[in-house]
């Protein structure tokens, strides 16, 4: 029973997890786009939305990023590159564990302010809260890794993921054989994580894929204003005849000219 479980937990799920994710997402993305969107209350309590929102954001690009190159890249590949199993232990622990406890400030931030300020808690639903507590645990589960990560600096742990998310990649059933004897802390980071992308197509988690990275290259611009008097003097009321109208430029007409049809200068 408890083999079938495993199988299941790191063999089966992984697939179905990522299929809900990218089958979700069209559908959602195709049926209700408006609802494509973070839902920010940023206008409520910003100095903490700010602060929190930062440290975020950020700790979860480093960590999604670190996650995806040290999973996916090849150990044949690391071993051309001369890097040691050792280094990159310890430089993944390092450089996880300084992102993960920025995201994990930020997060506890983020859920404070959902649940103790009375405005946002009233314009919060469940689901907002219920996502913020399972990122929230599952940074905190990634830290807690730490401890067994120190106890294991040769490698070798660091190789049974990487030979199980490269197995899972190229199909391989038997791939969730390499997790068995890992410490249970890992294996519920794994599943929490999972879980997140199950449920993402159906929360605020959605607007990921909606990062305005093309910001970044589009083609800049400067807005220049001018304080001078002849900026002013461009956008002028041009004088016509003594009760005239001011025209901005144009051809200034009196009334009773209008009126008889006249036009004046």
């Amino acid at each position: 029973m408890q083999e079938m479980i495993h199988q299941l937990a790191f063999g089966w799920y992984p697939y179905f997890a990522v299929t809900v994710l990218v089958v979700g997402s069209i559908l959602r993305f195709d049926a209700d786009q408006f609802s494509w969107r973070s839902q920010s209350s940023q206008f409520l309590r910003r100095k903490q939305m700010v602060l929190g929102s930062n440290l975020f954001h950020m700790g979860v690009l480093i960590l999604l990023g670190g996650h995806f190159v040290g999973l996916l890249t090849p150990v044949t590949v690391i071993d051309r590159l001369g890097i040691s199993h050792s280094f990159k232990q310890i430089a993944a622990m390092s450089v996880g564990g300084v992102a993960g406890i920025m995201g994990f400030i930020g997060c506890s931030l983020l859920l404070h302010r959902r649940l103790f300020d009375p405005r946002i808690r009233r314009s919060s639903s469940w689901g907002d809260i219920l996502v913020l507590v399972m990122i929230w645990c599952q940074f905190l589960l990634g830290i807690s890794t730490t401890f067994w990560t120190v106890q294991h600096l040769e490698g070798d742990e660091m190789l049974k993921f990487m030979g199980w998310a490269q197995g899972l990649e190229t199909l391989n059933p038997g791939a969730a054989d390499l997790l068995i004897d890992v410490p249970l802390v890992y294996k519920l980071h794994i599943v929490l994580g999972l879980t997140l992308f199950v449920i993402t197509p159906f929360t605020r988690l959605v607007h990921v894929f909606s990062a305005p990275i093309w910001y970044i290259f589009r083609p800049g611009f400067q807005i220049v204003r001018r304080r001078g008097r002849r900026a002013a003097q461009d956008y002028s009321r041009t004088q016509g005849h003594a009760g005239g109208a001011p025209s901005y430029g144009g051809p200034t007409v009196l009334r009773q000219m209008a009126e008889s049809g006249q036009e004046g200068a």
